[in-house]
């Protein structure tokens, strides 16, 4: 079925919340992406990868944003989250292109998603 489309019916917020994220396929892939020296893939491979990284780092951003929002206001790291949040949100928004260094740059992007979920599955730092 050519140009096709599935909708999915989620009205729980399942996919968001509390299926665990795949991260270790994600995270080799990531990696072999920013390796890449002179990659010579079609157009449409890169799109391809440029679209499982885009969805991959729509399912992070999300788990950091919930994290973040049920940190204390007084908790700093909240605020940094945000923060990262904001740029994801800009960085996703540029449109896909068949490009090796497109897919670098969503690459990064759930890199830093991934710096950010950690910092924030941390135990919160001591204050004095």
């Amino acid at each position: 079925m050519s140009g096709a489309y599935a909708v999915l019916h989620d009205p729980q917020g399942l996919l968001d919340a509390e299926l665990p994220l795949d991260r270790a396929p994600h995270e080799a892939l990531v990696t072999a992406v920013l390796a890449w020296k002179d990659p010579d893939l079609a157009p449409s491979d890169y799109e391809q990868i440029a679209l499982q990284l885009t969805g991959h780092a729509r399912a992070v951003a999300a788990d950091v944003q919930r994290l973040a929002a049920a940190l204390p206001k007084s908790d700093g790291r909240g605020a940094l989250a945000e923060v990262v949040l904001r740029e994801t949100e800009g960085r996703l928004a540029a449109p896909l292109k068949g490009t090796a260094s497109c897919v670098q740059s969503r690459a990064r992007l759930v890199r830093s998603l991934y710096t950010r979920l950690d910092r924030l599955t941390e135990p919160a730092p001591a204050t004095t």
